[in-house]
């Protein structure tokens, strides 16, 4: 049986044994149900509880976005957002982009305009692509370099990521085969 710590020892032991709360949050349309301590950042929730490791840790400030993830329609940046705020909410990350193994236009586009080097931006630049697209289908030049903006690269000169963006609004106004 564990003792009880000894009085100047209690607020330490109180820090680390805080209650968890379950969480009910659609992950890329899987319903997970997990226990998560309140203090639990989106972006380890997803790493080490679900093992989505497709947005990466880099500023932990949200200034770089490389941890960019959907959540009910917005780009949000996890490593600023605490899991509990998900509790009822649809979160899409880079793993939930591609249908049954087709590439989603975004990524297709960065494909193709070689819109990534290293990769360690690249899930947020998609994220964040996807959900621009969304907001302005048709974007210019300079509405695409505005949207992109809290996305840093550290290897390319945007340019690549840029026509990547153009690309994939492009593919998303042709007309879907039936």
């Amino acid at each position: 049986a564990p003792s009880t710590p000894p009085a100047r020892c209690a607020l330490k032991f109180k820090e680390y044994t805080m209650t968890k709360k379950l969480i009910t949050v659609s992950v890329n349309g899987k319903k997970e149900e997990k226990a998560v301590e309140p203090r639990t950042l989106l972006i380890h929730f997803l790493r080490e509880e679900l093992n989505l490791t497709g947005a990466h840790i880099g500023c932990e400030t949200s200034h770089c976005g490389v941890c960019t993830v959907d959540i009910d329609g917005q780009s949000v940046k996890s490593c600023t957002h605490l899991a509990i705020q998900c509790d009822g909410s649809e979160v899409l990350t880079v793993e939930g982009l591609a249908n049954k193994g087709v590439l989603h236009a975004v990524q297709e586009g960065f494909y193709k305009e070689h819109g990534l080097q290293c990769g360690f931006c690249t899930p947020g630049m998609l994220m964040r692509a996807y959900r621009f697209l969304h907001e302005n289908p048709n974007p210019s030049e300079d509405e695409i370099r505005h949207g992109m903006s809290g996305n840093l690269c550290r290897c390319t000169g945007y340019q690549n990521i840029i026509k990547a963006v153009q690309y994939a609004a492009k593919k998303l106004q042709e007309p879907v085969a039936a």
